[in-house]
Formats: structure tokens, C-alpha cells, sequence
């Protein structure tokens, strides 16, 4: 029976033959459209969607706190998002004071569960970032919420798991869940980590629970099979799994239960009836048009502030470069450095505070030292003052601050001076030649010398 109708199986302009597990790969399940391009309800398969969520088949075991002990798919799914720790609280608000919106978010949700609307999609036209694309979804919008965007509505999705879940890690394989299950541990996981399971184990379920070459994603594909037979189908797999695989299934028919594991039949639709599925209505289409023209309108406004400002920028950095160019050749003075600034390292001084500064005279070439002091010592009595007064030890850098010192340094000189080429001297031939040696000055001109030469240490910069 499968291989007479496999034929028929196929998407609309569907030319090559599908292969046996899955005829569409995983990069091909997410929608791809333009920025501001709408989906429309073959996009979305509105009509899946409504057979699954207007179902109203009390079957499942409640996973939030409720006071029936069975709950339909709708509010099952609903509640997960609403108990989810990632909903914010304005979003809440919005769920309970608006039921439609909150059934309509979970309808896009679900669309993201399974990987149809992947995390690139935001459904706001005033979203700026340049990593997601904006569409109007005409028939999921219809209430006045904030839809929000796909990678916000996922990570409420990853946090909508069961109390026990939050401590330990959820089940991650159908085996897993559904030995829960068998064990009658109700509920065996949430409904949305169920759903992450089935659509990451599509290929290897397939040959488990579908005839060849439909898998658990084709359900959510716009493919010529009946849209009430695919929700069936899901609501079934669903059941399946939650609540126990050795439960009467209520969406069982004559096929699935002559085929222990499968789900009940899949008609096949002919191209007139695909037609007739997922039509848009008019006033659905305007409001998809109006939409991508605000969003339009939005991106030019967008784009004209940013030149603007970019413009705004350039015209500010050029005036400041101008006036720094201005400045640099106006000829003014530049700030005044205190001396201190950059001062090199100068030879040391020897200080001689104004009231012991010597009184320099010329008497017959000759220095002499004047001072307050009182008489001048002769070189016996400074010798012994010398021995008697000063500590040997001590620095020598504050000698000359003495007038009685530098005196004496003055009578030693001169007494050089005078033995200075006499006997007993150093023989002729170490004495420099006589042309240089009538250059010495005369022992009179020897003070002079000396206070020149003082000076000119004084002098050093």
C-alpha cells in the first residue's frame, strides 16, 4: 500500500525522486525569505497549526500546576512557555491578559521548536541589528503583542522544562523518555524538550513510526499530505511518548493500530487540493504588504540618521583638525617651560654665601684677602688649628668656605711657585724646552693666574 502511494508523496514542484529517510535535509527545513518579506500561511502551514492547537482532546497529564487532571494540547503547550524561567514577566502579563496572543506566540513557537524559524527571523519592523530579518506574519499577528524575535522566543523554549529538570539533566533520547513513560513517571519530560528530541532523531524515528520518505520535520513541510492528517500524526507521536506507548492512543485509527508503533495514515492531496490549503485572505495580504512598507520606510530613515551623523562626525574632526592648523601657524607664543623643565646636570660649585665672599685686590700683583674676622693667622698657628680643630674623617668639599684655608692654600702656592725652577729642581731634560718654558709667567703674574682660573670654574655651565 506504501509503495503505491509513495508516488504521490512529494512537495509541490517536486522533480527529482526523494530519497528513503527524509526528503528534505535539516539546512533546508528553516524558511527562507527577504528582509521585510512576509510569510505567508503556506509558510507557516496556518492550517497544521490550527488542527493541532484547536484539538480538544483532554489526553495529556498537565505539567504546570492545574486543577484537571487532564489538559488539551493547547494549554499544555501554552503553560510551557508561561512557567518557563526565561518569559519575562511583561510577556506574561500580555499571555494572561490576551489568551489569543498567547496562542498565537504559541504557534510561532512551535514553528521554532522544530526548527522551522530559525534564530535569524525577528518579527518587529523596528529592529535594527543587521544579523536578522524582519517578516510580518499575517496570520499569526493578528492581536496587538510583540511577537518578540525567534532567538528570544528559543531560549524560552530551552528554559521550558519540568521542576525536576532544572536540577538534572532533561531526557535527551527517546529511549529515555520513554522509559519514563513505561515507568509511569508522568509527566516524562516537558513538551517542548519532547519536541527538541523528535526533531533531533527525525532520520532514525523515521523507519520507526512513518512509511518511507516522510519523517517527523516533513509534518511541518509544505508537502501534499493533509494538513488535519499531519496534526493528527504529531498530537499522536506526542501522546506517544508523554504519557506511555502501552496507553490506548485516542488519535489511533484502523492503521495504526493494525501497525503497532506507527502513526495513522497520511492521505495524499492531489495539486487542486494542496490549493485549497494554507490560502491567505486579503485583508491578510495588505496588512503583509503594509508591514514591509513601514519596515522599509524604517531602514530608509535608519540609513539617512546614520549618514547623518556620519556626515555630522566628518565636518566636526575637519574643524577640529582646521583650528589645530590655525593655532600651529598663528605665530603665538607657546606656553612659557619654568627653567626648572628639562635643566641638564651642571659641574659642582663650591658656594660662598655673599657675607665670606673674599674681597679680591690687586697690590703688586699680588691676592690678599680682607675679612671682619680679625688679624690673619701666620702658617704655624693655622697649622695648628688645623690639627686642633678639624676631624680628618671629615668631607674636604667644604674646606674653601675658610678664609684662614684658602689663605693658607695661597702661601703654599706662592712658596711653589718661587722654588719653581730652582734648586734642587728637576734636571734640564725633564724640564720642557726653553721656548715653552719662557712661556711660564713670572712668579708675580702667578696670582693672577689662579684667580683666572677660579673664575673660570665658577663659570662652567
Amino acid at each position: 500500500m506504501a509503495s503505491t502511494s509513495d508516488s504521490h508523496l512529494q512537495p509541490a514542484n517536486w522533480t527529482e525522486p526523494a530519497p528513503l529517510v527524509g526528503y528534505l535535509s535539516r539546512k533546508a527545513l528553516p524558511i527562507k525569505r527577504n528582509d521585510a518579506e512576509p510569510l505567508t500561511r503556506e509558510d507557516v502551514q496556518f492550517d497544521l497549526l490550527g488542527h493541532i492547537f484547536n484539538d480538544r482532546h483532554k489526553v495529556f497529564t498537565p505539567q504546570a500546576p492545574s486543577e484537571e487532571s487532564k489538559v488539551h494540547f493547547c494549554d499544555l503547550y501554552v503553560n510551557a512557555l508561561y512557567m518557563s524561567h526565561k518569559c519575562s514577566k511583561v510577556l506574561k502579563d500580555k499571555m494572561a491578559e490576551t489568551p489569543a496572543f498567547a496562542v498565537e506566540l504559541a504557534k510561532i513557537s512551535l514553528l521554532t521548536n522544530v526548527g522551522r524559524i530559525n534564530t535569524t527571523m525577528a518579527f518587529f519592523p523596528e529592529m535594527k541589528t543587521a544579523l536578522r530579518t524582519y517578516h510580518p506574519v499575517p496570520s499569526l499577528q493578528k492581536t496587538d503583542g510583540n511577537a518578540q524575535d525567534a532567538p528570544r522566543i528559543k531560549n524560552c523554549l530551552k528554559a521550558a522544562l519540568l521542576p525536576s529538570e532544572l536540577k538534572n539533566m532533561p531526557p535527551s533520547t527517546p529511549e529515555e523518555i520513554l522509559q519514563k513513560s513505561r515507568a509511569r513517571q508522568l509527566p516524562s519530560t516537558s513538551v517542548v524538550n519532547l519536541i527538541f528530541v523528535l526533531a533531533n532523531h527525525a532520520a532514525p524515528l523515521a523507519s520507526t513510526h512513518f512509511d518511507p520518505p516522510v519523517n517527523f520535520l516533513d509534518l511541518f513541510l509544505p508537502i501534499n499530505i493533509a494538513s488535519a492528517d499531519r496534526a493528527r500524526a504529531f498530537l499522536w507521536l506526542i501522546f506517544h511518548y508523554l504519557e506511555g506507548p502501552d496507553q490506548p492512543n485516542p488519535y489511533d485509527d484502523d492503521y495504526s493500530r493494525q501497525n503497532p508503533g506507527k502513526v495513522p495514515w497520511l492521505h495524499r492531496l492531489t495539486e487542486e487540493e494542496m490549493a485549497q490549503e494554507n490560502v491567505d485572505t486579503p485583508d491578510e495580504i495588505e496588512w503583509g504588504k503594509a508591514m514591509s512598507a513601514q519596515r522599509n520606510l524604517f531602514l530608509q530613515r535608519l540609513v539617512h540618521s546614520i549618514e547623518k551623523e556620519k556626515k555630522v562626525k566628518a565636518a566636526a574632526s575637519a574643524s577640529k583638525c582646521a583650528s589645530m592648523l590655525a593655532e600651529s601657524t598663528s605665530g603665538r607664543p607657546r606656553p612659557f617651560r619654568s627653567q626648572q623643565e628639562g635643566t641638564r646636570d651642571k659641574p659642582y660649585i663650591h658656594y660662598l654665601p655673599p657675607d665670606r665672599a673674599p674681597q679680591i685686590t690687586h697690590s703688586d700683583h699680588r691676592v690678599s684677602y680682607s675679612s671682619s674676622r680679625g688679624p690673619h693667622r701666620n702658617m704655624l698657628q693655622h697649622a695648628w688649628q688645623v690639627v686642633t680643630s678639624t676631624d680628618p674623617l671629615a668631607d674636604s668639599d667644604e674646606e674653601l668656605q675658610d678664609e684662614h684655608v684658602r689663605l693658607d692654600y695661597s702661601r703654599r702656592v706662592d712658596v711653589i711657585a718661587r722654588l719653581r725652577g730652582r734648586p734642587p729642581s728637576p734636571l734640564p731634560d725633564l724640564l720642557p724646552s726653553a721656548s715653552s718654558a719662557s712661556s711660564y709667567p713670572p712668579p708675580s703674574s702667578i696670582s693672577d693666574t689662579r684667580e683666572h682660573r677660579w673664575r673660570t670654574v665658577e663659570s662652567w655651565k
